[in-house]
């Protein structure tokens, strides 16, 4: 048994398309393989170590492979962010959330109208920096909030941190969560896009915050949490679960901050139990925005700081690695990608390189936290505790 496990989603970092993918109009679409052929080598011998070469499609070298290596294909209906975690603590999305192709219906914005005191602008599917810089001047004008939304199923509400607060925004969120997106409109997340700026340079500002929907079936953070093992969520971790199962919750401003209050919580007060960090940059920063070189760097650098964290570790601890859906900056579009995702396990106390093989569905990581401590099963995933303890 692990008296630690901690968990890393390196949020959107696919590794080749799924078996579904076609019907995603995905085939084809490789988030890390097409990283490496466009930018150049990626440069993450931490991660290689771990066995990523034996999974993902970049160049092999002589680097011995330490750790337990898998890849994982997705069984929920969707390719989105709350989709991919849920299905990890055991709960797939069989019924497809809410999308809104053709923008939001005008009874759903007339009742955010009413319910918030505010008209709004946009209202359309839409990249998020691109909508900020055609209509960020026209808000600073009227005051109104910009909604969009996208192939994922979102309520987006951006707003200039200097012309509705924060505290406003996250308001008019909790509002559109709890009396817009209702019923046949309960989309999957209700996101905060706070932005700042001036013409030419708006920038979005790190306090994002996203308002998910409740979940429908009990999940295993609830299960630990129940049996009074500790549940740490860190990043945007809180949110996806709508802070359902988790005793502590660690928000962060970026992919380095979340590196850095892992070793911190590590060397202080967590000291048993489930940790769970999304590192959301990947994704939000890079994915979204196709920036190939971006992406490049960004898994450099967490691989560097991946390489400071693993001597940290004990013998009782178990780290484990994997995305929650692709999105590659190399395919048409702004959205996700429909993709198998990296499962890389690792502990000091695993003797060699451990092959996981394919694993059907992301729920194979909640059923290992599962029998690690002792608690009963669940009907998804499968799980590989005693293929990693051999």
């Amino acid at each position: 048994m692990y008296k630690r496990i901690i968990i890393l989603v390196m949020d959107s970092v696919g590794i080749g398309h799924s078996p579904d993918a076609a019907k995603f109009n995905d085939e084809g679409s490789n988030t890390l393989g097409h990283i490496e052929a466009t930018a150049g080598l990626i440069h993450c011998p931490t991660l290689r170590s771990l066995g990523l070469v034996n999974i993902a499609d970049i160049k092999t070298d002589e680097t011995p492979v330490v750790g337990a290596y898998g890849k994982m294909e997705e069984v929920s209906t969707g390719k989105d962010t709350t989709s991919g975690h849920w299905e990890m603590m055991g709960h797939p999305v069989t019924v497809p959330f809410p999308t809104f192709y053709d923008g939001f219906p005008k009874e759903l914005m007339d009742t955010f109208t009413k319910e918030t005191g505010y008209g709004y602008l946009g209202n359309e599917v839409a990249s998020g920096t691109e909508i900020i810089e055609r209509l960020g001047v026209e808000h600073m004008k009227t005051g109104k909030p910009i909604v969009y939304t996208s192939a994922d199923s979102v309520f987006q509400i951006a707003a200039h941190e200097d012309v509705i607060s924060l505290e406003d925004l996250y308001r008019m969120c909790e509002i559109t969560r709890n009396k817009v997106c209702v019923g046949d409109y309960y989309v999957g997340r209700i996101i905060a896009r706070p932005f700042a700026g001036k013409l030419g340079h708006f920038v979005r500002t790190s306090n994002r915050h996203d308002y998910s929907r409740m979940p429908e079936q009990r999940m295993v953070q609830q299960e630990l949490q129940a049996a009074q093992i500790p549940t740490v969520a860190v990043g945007k971790i809180g949110d996806i679960y709508a802070h359902v199962g988790w005793d502590e919750s660690y928000p962060t401003k970026s992919n380095a901050h979340g590196m850095n209050v892992v070793p911190y919580l590590l060397g202080s007060s967590f000291e048993s139990g489930l940790m769970m960090v999304n590192l959301v940059e990947f994704d939000s920063l890079y994915g979204h925005r196709r920036n190939v070189e971006g992406y490049k760097r960004a898994i450099e650098d967490f691989d560097y700081q991946l390489s400071g964290l693993l001597p940290l570790l004990k013998d009782d601890d178990l780290l484990i690695i994997t995305a929650d859906h692709g999105n590659d900056p190399t395919w048409h579009g702004t959205d996700h990608t429909r993709e198998h995702v990296p499962l890389l396990a690792y502990s000091p106390s695993m003797k060699g390189a451990i092959d996981l093989g394919l694993r059907h569905s992301f729920g194979d990581i909640g059923q290992t936290v599962l029998a690690n401590f002792g608690l009963s099963p669940y009907a998804v995933g499968t799980s590989f505790l005693k293929d990693i303890m051999k």
